[in-house]
């Protein structure tokens, strides 16, 4: 094989974790693949993959390698479609990720415009309540509600979101409202795990920042749970402000406690291409921050 096609076998072999399935992807034999990652690994120098009779993982130097083919391939692709003069119709696939509920609310509706403007873009997503690395799970575009750390992605600012404490007026009107955070610890909490940290919440009143010991009762893994039990009465819970939007218009909850939130978390559209765009991402990244910036609960930070 060609240095072209043994960089495609060995981002095959990494993103299927094995080379049957790798060889299924390419429509070759399995013992080419293996020969190609044999021969490029011979060629660098180096070990691309720790292989064991039930899986087949990355090195520390699979993964830096692994994306850099990604960009030369794309590269290639690119230089590839342009020539054939199809620049301006993107195509391929988009992997995108974000947490399962936003998601779920405002990403979807977006890529389903997607769908209907670039026919050559199609999609897969990862909508989940997690970290997701986008080099290791080939993710090519994310929407992070977080302080970002530096890193060599690229990054869109879309808006701001509130982190608020809730409860349903029913439980307030049977236990009290708090007036200070400290009075939480008298009050039944239901702890969501990711706002958190070591079952404490933490608050900020005069740019100063400070934890407040839960007494929860009830700790879950998941938003939906902790609105869940809050709109029931079961006590007071911490959400993202997007969360809880349709049970504040509705009068199932009501947010407490503003003055001690701490400053609203940046919301951005993520991409790993830093260096050079592909054309489907640069549409997709482009459509999906312009459309979260028309949204409200995306500007009240």
């Amino acid at each position: 094989m060609d240095r072209i096609q043994t960089m495609s076998a060995f981002v095959a072999v990494a993103e299927e974790a094995g080379f049957a399935p790798a060889a299924r992807r390419l429509g070759v034999s399995p013992p080419s693949v293996t020969r190609a990652v044999s021969e490029l690994e011979i060629r660098l120098g180096a070990r691309l993959f720790y292989r064991t009779t039930r899986s087949v993982r990355l090195t520390e130097t699979g993964e830096r390698y692994l994306a850099d083919c990604r960009r030369i391939l794309t590269e290639i692709e690119e230089a590839d479609r342009h020539a054939a003069g199809i620049h301006a119709a993107p195509q391929g696939l988009v992997m995108i990720s974000a947490s399962a509920l936003f998601g779920r609310i405002y990403v979807a509706p977006i890529l389903l415009d997607l769908l209907d403007q670039y026919p050559g873009i199609s999609f897969n997503t990862l909508f989940v309540d997690r970290i997701v690395h986008l080099i290791e799970e080939g993710v090519d575009v994310a929407v992070r509600i977080a302080e970002l750390p530096d890193s060599s992605f690229s990054a869109i600012r879309v808006g701001s979101m509130r982190r608020v404490i809730c409860a349903s007026p029913e439980y307030l009107a049977a236990h009290g409202t708090p007036e200070r955070p400290q009075e939480l610890r008298d009050h039944e909490t239901i702890n969501s795990a990711h706002m958190a940290l070591g079952g404490e919440w933490t608050l900020e009143t005069n740019g100063k920042r400070f934890g407040v010991k839960l007494n929860s009762r009830l700790t879950v893994n998941n938003a939906d749970t902790a609105i869940a039990g809050a709109v029931a009465g079961r006590g007071i819970t911490r959400v993202l402000y997007y969360m809880i939007a349709q049970q504040l218009e509705a009068g199932t909850l009501k947010i407490i406690l503003e003055d001690y939130e701490l400053p609203a978390a940046p919301v951005h559209v993520l991409h790993k291409e830093a260096g050079h765009t592909s054309a489907r991402t640069r549409a997709v990244v482009d459509y999906l921050a312009e459309q979260l910036r028309k949204e409200p609960v995306l500007a009240l930070g």
